[in-house]
């Protein structure tokens, strides 16, 4: 008979937007394009790592990887412009975060923050798909914050 786990939540915020609110031009392509700064609360005990997803689900071709970074050492900041731990190839090819970048309309930034019960053994450069599947059964819990952006003419 399987058991069930039961996955706590984190509650993921931002000092810089609040849930469902508007990423400021700096942390998007119209800007600087560096990570914003993400506040992590309900870390659980028995955490060893944080991992981080940032993705566009209303990318045109279907969902658009912004930022994939774990063995995140468990904290309750992640500061603006770092690289606290180890990045995967993300949906524009390259190996860091890229800001929002609509190509047209409003589109959703969902920062899906997972916490772990180890350390990932997987290489830098890395797709989702792997990193996904590394913490299959490792989750301890997990929480999202949600950002939008439209570009400016």
């Amino acid at each position: 008979m399987a058991t069930l786990v039961k996955i706590g939540i984190l509650t993921i915020g931002s000092p810089e937007f609040g849930n469902k609110d508007f990423i400021p031009p700096q942390y998007t392509c119209q800007g600087e394009d560096i990570n914003p700064p993400l506040t992590v609360e309900g870390i659980p005990p028995g955490t060893k790592s944080l991992a981080l997803i940032v993705e566009d689900p209303d990318a045109p071709g279907g969902t658009h990887d912004h930022w994939l970074i774990w063995n995140i050492h468990p904290m309750e900041m992640i500061l603006e412009n770092t690289t606290p731990g180890v990045e995967g190839k993300n949906s524009f090819g390259n190996i860091r975060y890229n800001g929002p970048c609509p190509p047209s309309g409003t589109h959703r930034y969902f920062f899906k923050v997972y916490a772990l019960d180890k350390l990932l053994d997987v290489q830098s450069g890395s797709d989702k798909k792997t990193v996904v599947k590394a913490m299959n059964d490792h989750i301890l819990a997990e929480g999202e914050l949600i950002g939008v952006y439209k570009k400016t003419k």
